[in-house]
């Protein structure tokens, strides 16, 4: 059976940020951490909500997501990075370097720059 959604490698804890997303188990460069669903929204603004996901090339879109996909933390130097399917409101989360059990995993932000929830941290 496929399943639309896994986010069986990770875990959500505490962290210094509130909560973030950890390995539950060694992840090799280039495996697939986790995937699942995006679910677009109306009405909403992804600006004044960090858990939220900017789901559009004009930034108009915006989207809630399945299993762990909204915990994960920012980092300049990210160890996963997110691959969104606007088409089939998908997203993959792949491991950018080798991950230890217990690590917490970071994706950049590319809406940090100019996301009004972002610009505290």
């Amino acid at each position: 059976m496929n399943s639309y959604i896994d986010c069986n490698k990770v875990f959500i804890d505490t962290c210094e940020l509130g909560l973030g997303v950890f390995a539950s188990r060694n992840i090799r460069q280039g495996e697939v951490v986790e995937y699942g669903l995006m679910i677009p929204l109306k009405n909403v603004d992804g600006n004044e909500n960090p858990h939220l996901h900017t789901w559009s090339d004009d930034r108009k879109t915006w989207a809630s997501s399945s299993g762990c996909l909204a915990y994960y933390n920012h980092s300049d130097d990210p160890n996963v990075q997110k691959w969104g399917d606007l088409k089939q409101n998908t997203m993959t989360v792949v491991a950018l370097k080798n991950i230890r059990k217990g690590t917490e995993l970071r994706s950049k932000y590319m809406s940090k720059p100019w996301r009004k929830c972002f610009q505290t941290f």
